[in-house]
Parts: structure tokens; C-alpha cells; sequence
């Protein structure tokens, strides 16, 4: 079992940045891919990133590729997402989840995911 929290949503203006964190409980954690997805209002839900069990790996959407990043901390038990130069249209719900079964890769289904957090709010105003 693995148990996800995030924080550090809020609102911020169009430009501005939030670090989103997913502190994760169990022991395996840090044998796990972990990724970041995000719900807007009447939308489905999307990948945004991902990052390998190692940190050596990460995958990105399109539209934040060199705007957010996802590293880890495994000795922490905590994977963040650094978002910069925020957008309007990046305001949703944001999740992190854990894919058991992945292997060795990257995934972004939302079906392929096991574990997720309760998520956490970001608004971005123009």
C-alpha cells in the first residue's frame, strides 16, 4: 500500500511558479514510477510528467515541456512538481499517483495507475 499528499497549490498570477510536493508513505516508494496529473473543470484528466523510480528518467506533456520539472527525493519519500512561467490554462486539480506494474517504463494513462493522492488546487489568474 502506498499512501499519496499533496500540497502547495494556491493561486498565483499568469508568470508566476508554485512547487507542488507528493509525500508518500510506504516502504517501496522509492521503487515506483511516479507522475503528476491534473483535472480542469467539465475535463478529463491528463498526464502532465512522470519520473522513474531512479530520478534518471522523467517525461513531460508538450505544453509544459521547459516550464515544469519533476524531480524526487526518495530518501524523503517526496516527488515534486516545479512549475514556472504559469499559464491561465494550467489551472486544474492536481494528482499525483504511483504505477505498480509500469516495469521500467514511463506511462500516461490514467487507468495505468494504482495509488493516487487526493489532489490539490492551482489557479492561475491572467
Amino acid at each position: 500500500q502506498v499512501r499519496l499528499v499533496e500540497s502547495g497549490g494556491g493561486l498565483v498570477q499568469a508568470g508566476g511558479s508554485l512547487r507542488l510536493s507528493c509525500a508518500a508513505s510506504g516502504r517501496t516508494f522509492s521503487t515506483y514510477p511516479i507522475a503528476w496529473f491534473r483535472q480542469a473543470p467539465e475535463k478529463e484528466r491528463e498526464f502532465v510528467a512522470a519520473i522513474s523510480w531512479s530520478g534518471g528518467r522523467t517525461i513531460y506533456r508538450d505544453s509544459v515541456k521547459g516550464r515544469f520539472t519533476i524531480p524526487r527525493d526518495n530518501a524523503k519519500n517526496t516527488v515534486y512538481l516545479q512549475m514556472n512561467s504559469l499559464k491561465p490554462e494550467d489551472t486544474a486539480v492536481y494528482y499525483c499517483a504511483v504505477d505498480q506494474f509500469s516495469g521500467a517504463r514511463l506511462r500516461v494513462g490514467v487507468k495505468e495507475y494504482d495509488y493516487w493522492g487526493q489532489g490539490t488546487q492551482v489557479t492561475v489568474s491572467s
